[in-house]
């Protein structure tokens, strides 16, 4: 596990909007709206396709754990596909995260963006889009063991309780205890 934190999902989210609306950086934009709504590890995010994100789900092997995993696709991806529309590369089903020089991005470079993009927390990585998935899902359910227990199986964690560690709920919680006094 690495030491990366999540970014708050609606920060995340606008902010990738802006990069896409504005056209500043629309694939990197993208691939921080699929990162938080998908839940990948980075590897398998960037080798995901525009024909694969035009469907409403489908299905990859996770490169880490060879486990076959099937995906929706949803409203939020496919808003942020709308901007691609018009180009060649959505029309051909090539890769979406890629540099302007047509290559798809490196792990190394998506973490520069990441720091550029999202100064705050300080320790954000590609990582953290991963984890900004699961506290959305975990916070969207009520922050209930059901939803950790869903995550463990979503992330391939041994149990909950590593999912738990994984997305830096025990000390938070253990913070609030303080605070709260």
């Amino acid at each position: 596990m690495t030491g990366s934190t999540y970014i708050e999902f609606d920060k995340a989210t606008s902010t990738a909007k802006k990069l896409i609306r504005l056209g500043e950086s629309p694939n990197f934009g993208l691939l921080v709206i699929c990162g938080i709504n998908l839940g990948l590890r980075i590897d398998d995010l960037l080798n995901l396709t525009f024909d694969q994100l035009k469907k409403d789900e489908f299905t990859i092997v996770e490169g880490k754990t060879k486990k076959q995993r099937t995906l929706q696709v949803n409203d939020n991806i496919k808003e942020a596909l709308q901007y691609f529309v018009d180009n060649l590369t959505y029309d051909k089903g090539g890769h979406p995260f890629t540099s302007q020089k047509g290559s798809v991005y490196s792990v190394q470079h998506v973490n520069r963006l990441m720091k550029q993009h999202f100064p705050t927390p300080k320790n954000v990585s590609s990582h953290s889009l991963r984890k900004s998935f699961g506290r959305r899902v975990w916070e969207n359910n009520g922050k209930s063991d059901e939803a950790l227990l869903y995550l463990s199986e979503i992330f391939s964690h041994s149990s909950p309780a590593i999912t738990r560690k994984y997305l830096g709920i025990r000390a938070e919680e253990i913070r609030d205890i303080y605070l709260n006094l």
